[in-house]
């Protein structure tokens, strides 16, 4: 993204679940600012109100598959399969590969149907190893113009965000980013 522009852009990965997003919508809705939802087809599949209401509240969404699947597990014909189920629910022109790889031939044939989107500064709310305030360093850490950031919308997050997630916009806002979200 351009760096000469004092700007960030938030995305969830891995949603949308109810133990997580509405807790990440309403923060958002707290602060009057905007977001990108990678989702998983599956998820969208469970909790279609969740995807409505990211739609609703203005957010942006790409696809992350339908199973989460990774890029070097499978056939390339069958993440390519897995990503156009997703998104027969999710509608994106957006895609953000689990895990932040996928194969040559994948990119390949993904970028004919999506902008791929990717990050620059994955915060690591998953992990189980460090806590809410390693969150919120690795954004004060990280976090520049153009920033792609990355939290989860997850079970293995949601602890960690309620505290790191307010924290984090926070300190943004304090540092005077503009949030703002994908074409």
């Amino acid at each position: 993204m351009d760096p000469s522009v004092k700007a960030v852009y938030l995305t969830f990965d891995d949603g949308p679940i109810p133990e997580a997003t509405p807790f990440i919508l309403d923060t958002l809705r707290q602060f009057d600012i905007k977001a990108t939802f990678f989702m998983v087809g599956d998820n969208v599949n469970k909790y279609p109100e969740l995807y409505e209401r990211i739609k609703a509240e203005g957010h942006q969404v790409g696809n992350h598959t339908y199973n989460h699947l990774g890029a070097f597990k499978h056939w390339t014909v069958t993440y390519i399969i897995n990503t156009f189920k997703a998104n027969e629910l999710i509608h994106a022109h957006l895609f953000r590969p689990p895990h932040g790889v996928m194969r040559w031939s994948e990119y390949y044939w993904l970028r004919k149907h999506f902008k791929i989107v990717m990050w620059d500064l994955v915060t690591r709310d998953y992990s189980k190893w460090i806590t809410a305030d390693d969150v919120i360093n690795n954004v004060k850490s990280y976090a520049r113009n153009g920033s792609i950031i990355t939290f989860h919308d997850s079970l293995k997050s949601i602890e960690k965000l309620q505290r790191a997630l307010p924290e984090s916009i926070r300190w943004l806002k304090e540092q005077g980013y503009e949030f703002r979200v994908f074409e």
